[in-house]
């Protein structure tokens, strides 16, 4: 096992996707840059994948310090590939994190591979912190996921006031939740982004108008996981113009998903896919598209900062903070169609003017960093247990 350096505090974190890298590289940037902390990034799950587009390059590219390349994705699109996968990223996990011993393990948001950091952490008494507790959406195992971690982690950042009372609500003590905002928008304030004109040379596509962004996932609280895409793909099917699809998230479905969306567009030529997009070029695409559609938390979290009309379709993101740009619609494809018309409205662009986004201003990774630096380890995992309300009767009262 490699000792910490001297003074140092180790601060590991896990990231398995591209979804979430993307939130997390500005708080990485930070750790990295302070003389008090020694970082290291455990790599595990789609960013292995040639069919998610690799996308451990992107991290060795951006010099990050990898302490461990984990594979566990199985190549299957099944629940039960799921759980597989959790289990022998456990067995990995459990020898990296002896091998490269955090202070403290940064996890993030809801996707079921972090449920494997969480529960190697636990047994290891490794403490955790974690960003994006306390939001919801009732439509995916994600908000399960998410709440189980809140519960087995000692620190937490949260992307709203909201969540954080709602965290504090489910016993955690005020102390260790801190309003952060999302670490997402930190890319608004602090990257420089691409004009239209790069952004064309980038996608190698030139931008036509209307453009739509679209991004869809498995549902995964449901037992079909895709039986609201057929309502959104008919929907899309009838619309006229250009269409610019990303690769949904690695979930039980997700191969159906890709193969439907591979249909479409080759019915189409002003249809493209994108199997994975930096950071910087996703949100340089949400600064230039007429507006986006599907299931995804970016068109409710981060198209917020650009004022884009999003349409957030079915129930995967039910219960989720949203600002005045999200017009929700039933997996209906009429009722998509109605919402789209409205969102490409110049009228409702325009009454989007100076709107306000609930999940933050661009400053989260410094609160992380500055929080994860110098917050005191002697008892973090030990929880004061919450009182038990008034209102909770005695059983049989």
């Amino acid at each position: 096992m490699s000792q910490p350096t001297a003074n140092k505090r180790r601060i590991g974190v896990v990231t398995t996707s591209r979804a979430d890298y993307s939130h997390l590289y500005w708080p990485l940037r930070e750790l990295a840059a302070r003389n008090d902390i020694e970082l290291g990034v455990f790599v595990l799950g789609p960013h292995l994948s040639p069919l998610y587009g690799n996308t451990i390059a992107e991290i060795e590219r951006d010099g990050f310090p990898i302490k461990a390349r984990i594979e566990c994705l199985l190549s299957s699109d099944t629940d039960t590939g799921m759980a597989k996968t959790i289990g022998i990223a456990i067995v990995s996990l459990a020898d990296a994190l002896t091998a490269w011993r955090p202070d403290i393990l940064l996890l993030i948001a809801d996707r079921y591979e972090m449920l494997a950091p969480a529960a190697v952490a636990v047994a290891m008494r490794i403490p955790i912190a974690h960003i994006e507790g306390g939001e919801v959406s009732q439509g995916a195992i994600d908000d399960q996921i998410r709440n189980a971690l809140t519960k087995l982690a000692h620190i937490h950042f949260t992307s709203t006031e909201t969540a954080r009372r709602r965290v504090i609500s489910m016993g955690e003590e005020p102390w260790r939740v801190h309003h952060a905002g999302a670490p997402s928008l930190d890319h608004m304030r602090r990257s420089t982004l691409l004009d239209r004109t790069a952004l064309e040379g980038e996608l190698k596509i030139t931008l036509a108008s209307p453009t739509l962004l679209a991004a869809w996932h498995p549902v995964t609280i449901l037992q079909n996981t895709n039986a609201e895409a057929d309502a959104f793909f008919a929907a899309l099917a009838q619309w006229h113009g250009q269409l610019l699809f990303v690769f949904p998230n690695s979930d039980a479905g997700s191969h159906a998903l890709i193969d439907r969306t591979r249909a479409l567009a080759a019915s189409r030529a002003d249809a493209h896919i994108f199997v994975n997009l930096s950071a910087v070029t996703y949100w340089s695409l949400l600064g230039q598209v007429d507006a986006m559609i599907g299931n995804s938390s970016s068109g409710i979290m981060e198209a917020a900062s650009f004022a884009l009309p999003a349409i957030n379709v079915g129930m995967r993101q039910q219960g989720r903070e949203r600002a005045a740009n999200t017009l929700d619609a039933p997996a209906d494809a009429a009722a998509i169609s109605e919402a789209l018309n409205r969102a490409l409205n110049p009228a409702f662009r325009t009454s989007l003017q100076g709107m306000a986004n609930p999940y933050g201003n661009g400053t989260a990774a410094e609160t992380i960093a500055r929080v994860l630096a110098s917050v005191p380890l002697g008892n973090i995992l030990i929880k004061q247990p919450t009182p038990v309300p008034e209102h909770v009767r005695e059983k049989g009262a």
